[in-house]
């Protein structure tokens, strides 16, 4: 009876932590999102999941990643801080819910784009199945290259291979020299999440950087998926890190290290000593899944 009571006593301790705890989460407040001008007409939204670029054109504003679900109202509520016009467009760089989570927040005459690759991927989230969800959908794909609007409102979309996803987009507007990188370039100074199962590869990563860093001309300022704006140097240089990254571990793989010991011996040059390779093991390990 004692070890009963005992019993019941703690079951009901547990209840009561899983109700507070799932009451905690019901009110923890929504991410907090900031607005900042990266040049004339175009701002980052940070916060709440990969960073949003909203660029104000003649005909209304042009998003770029959605962040997490839920988020939407928030998005619509900074872009109405810096102008009135209604959005009509919405790009996603690629398929991940921090990057496409808050689509249906985007009602009314809005056309959404997407490398065709990204939308395929998209089409297997459970988010996009129902009748409902799939409004939401790129309606518009592209397979290499993919141009917008014009003049000064033009934006164009590159594809150049594998790497973070199967369908990363580089969005670029030309007349204010920036380009919105999404997770292919989503910390300045860091090992990326190669998401092999949405088509991501670590082997192809450096060779489609190398490419847009080739193709991609003009471009003076980058933002990243997730950090802070930067510039084109240190974009090319990111290109250069993962093709000695890439390397590294391919030498690892052929003298016979195990992932764990290819990330503990992980040796780059010099100037990478700054980068943050927390995501080492993850990475190895995705590399040498494409490896054998």
């Amino acid at each position: 009876m004692k070890r009963l009571a005992v019993l019941t006593v703690l079951l009901a301790v547990g209840a009561v932590s899983i109700s507070l705890a799932q009451q905690q989460q019901q009110q923890r407040p929504p991410a907090a999102l900031e607005i900042q001008k990266v040049k004339d007409n175009l701002y980052m939204i940070t916060g709440g999941g990969g960073n949003t670029a909203a660029f104000v054109t003649d005909k209304g504003v042009v998003v770029v990643d959605t962040k997490l679900p839920g988020l939407g109202p928030s998005i619509l509520e900074k872009i109405k801080s810096v102008t009135d016009k209604p959005v009509t467009m919405v790009i996603n760089t690629h398929t991940h819910g921090d990057h496409v989570g808050s689509n249906n927040a985007f009602t009314g005459n809005v056309e959404f784009i997407a490398q065709e690759n990204c939308k395929a991927g998209m089409e297997k989230m459970p988010a996009f199945q129902s009748e409902e969800g799939k409004k939401f959908l790129p309606g518009k794909t592209y397979k290499d290259k993919l141009s917008v609007l014009s003049g000064k409102d033009k934006i164009d979309l590159y594809y150049f291979g594998r790497g973070h996803t199967g369908g990363d987009s580089f969005v670029v507007f030309p007349a204010l020299r920036v380009m919105h990188a999404g997770d292919m370039f989503a910390f300045s100074k860091g090992l990326p999440i190669i998401d092999i199962s949405n088509g991501g590869s670590g082997l192809e990563y450096p060779k489609s950087l190398m490419k847009a860093a080739a193709g991609i001309k003009g471009v003076d300022s980058v933002i990243p998926g997730h950090s802070a704006v930067t510039n084109w140097a240190e974009f090319k240089e990111y290109g250069d890190f993962m093709q000695e990254f890439v390397a590294a571990v391919e030498q690892a793989k052929k003298a016979g290290k195990t992932v764990d010991q290819a990330a503990a011996d992980l040796k780059l040059p010099e100037k990478y000593k700054d980068y943050n390779l927390s995501r080492g093991k993850a990475a190895v390990a995705a590399l040498y899944g494409e490896l054998k």
